[in-house]
């Protein structure tokens, strides 16, 4: 219990200081693709109202239906999308009845999460964003999973490597991806076309492409080479292409040096010949989605869940490509995963709408196809459903198959704290034009300091 507590304190006081963080993130989707950060990163600031205590979870009188509460973060589109998930479910059988809850952003999740386990008031089942597992998982509230999947005869296998990364705490499997997105290269083919220009495959021909597309009239820009969504995602990944690391592997210290210094010195030069449009922190997200609509930038990094909004928006031939390379291919993954909660007084009957949810066609897979968020398990990947519809929209399948190189950067307990610092930096380079290699160290520094608390 001692653990416990002290893990809920570190989580109060890690939400306080990004509650209060002045950059965009993770946001509850209202679509896929309309959300202001879509994916990954850190939140904005959210004030958290505070919960309701979840209904009690137990069989009614006489052997009713056992109520389960499932909190999750998806707003609009996508929250229409889990209610009919649930409602599937409790049509589908008659002894377990889940009540689906939105709870706001990730962030304000997590918060009344924060809240409730202390109180015991606590859902059965959570969607927690990926870098928040860790800061649960070492509180010990979230059940080790492993169990439920053998006597279900599934395992580990069963789900796609790459969205496998971050879950697993002292051995034990404490969450499974659902809502999971990564970063990609979105782009208007068309205009590409018309320059006679190929997608860019490497950091040198993204440079040739970007700067081509470029028109400047009149001392002014009117046409931008590519942007990207304010997240620490898009330096990250360009780090891990040159085989560095967010994290070194001890969780001591950050896992590069010269790797951030290049990727960085590279956005600068882009930034500086009109080639990389850099929006601001606030709103970065919806800035840079219309952008893109309206032809105003070439190419955009940003998640794969701008792809259905973009399909259905684009009057331009839209294709989507991995992320170019310098030394290797990487991108971070982001989104969020579901966990049952150890305080669940009903954690079969939890786990039975987890595994439905896994495993029939109208659980997660309608979700996943409807929302734009990928496919997580092997099954779902192999449905007539979903090969019907990656050839129907194939910028769906690029997403997935960027995951063969996908990274997870949030493992350690203080990734949120660490990743705000990191944002800071990012900030300070990008807008105040500050010292590069200065501005590493002392997040070095800082990001040390954290790690050791």
């Amino acid at each position: 219990m001692k653990k416990q507590a002290t893990g809920i304190a570190l989580a109060a006081a890690m939400i306080t200081t990004m509650l209060t963080a002045c950059s965009g993130g993770a946001q509850p989707q209202q679509s896929a693709g309309t959300q202001s950060n879509p994916g990954t990163g850190s939140p904005p600031p959210q004030t958290a109202e505070p919960s309701k205590p979840a209904a009690v979870s137990s069989p009614a009188a006489g052997g009713g239906k056992v109520t389960i509460n499932f909190w999750h973060s998806m707003g609009g589109k996508n929250g229409e999308y889990i209610d009919a998930m649930i409602k599937s479910f409790n049509e589908s059988q008659n002894k377990i009845e889940v009540v689906g809850t939105f709870q706001g952003a990730y962030a304000e999740t997590l918060t009344k999460l924060q809240q409730a386990i202390p109180a015991k008031t606590a859902p059965d089942i959570a969607m927690v964003e990926r870098g928040f597992i860790p800061l649960l998982a070492d509180a010990d509230v979230l059940e080790d999973i492993n169990p439920y999947l053998k006597k279900s005869g599934m395992s580990k296998d069963d789900f796609v490597p790459g969205l496998m990364g971050n879950i697993t705490f002292n051995n034990k499997l404490v969450a499974l991806p659902f809502n999971r997105s990564t970063a990609i290269l979105h782009v208007n083919k068309t205009m590409l076309d018309e320059k006679g220009l190929e997608i860019p495959k490497t950091w040198d021909d993204l440079k040739k492409v970007a700067n081509a597309l470029v028109i400047k009239e009149n001392n002014e820009y009117k046409r931008y080479g590519y942007s990207m969504v304010f997240e620490s995602w898009h330096p990250v990944a360009m780090i891990v292409q040159q085989k560095g690391r967010y994290i070194n592997q001890q969780g001591t210290s950050i896992g590069f040096g010269m790797e951030g210094i290049n990727a960085f010195k590279f956005l600068k030069e882009m930034q500086s010949t009109g080639a990389l449009y850099y929006p601001p922190a606030k709103d970065s997200g919806s800035i840079t989605s219309q952008m893109f609509i309206s032809g105003q930038i070439g190419m955009l990094y940003s998640s794969t869940g701008n792809i259905g909004s973009f399909i259905n928006n684009a009057k331009f031939n839209y294709a989507t490509a991995f992320l170019p390379m310098k030394d290797t291919y990487g991108s971070p993954t982001g989104g969020a995963n579901i966990a049952l909660l150890s305080q669940s007084k009903n954690k079969d009957a939890a786990w039975e709408f987890i595994h439905w949810a896994m495993t029939d066609p109208k659980g997660a897979q309608q979700f996943i196809m409807s929302s734009g968020y990928l496919p997580f398990t092997k099954k779902m990947v192999d449905s007539p459903e979903m090969k019907a519809l990656w050839q129907k929209e194939p910028q769906r399948q690029v997403a997935y198959d960027q995951l063969q190189y996908a990274i997870d950067t949030s493992d350690h307990i203080q990734f949120p704290a660490i990743d705000q610092e990191f944002l800071k930096m990012q900030s300070a380079i990008m807008y105040d034009n500050a010292d590069i290699a200065a501005s590493i160290e002392n997040f070095k520094k800082e990001a040390e300091r954290l790690m050791k608390n």
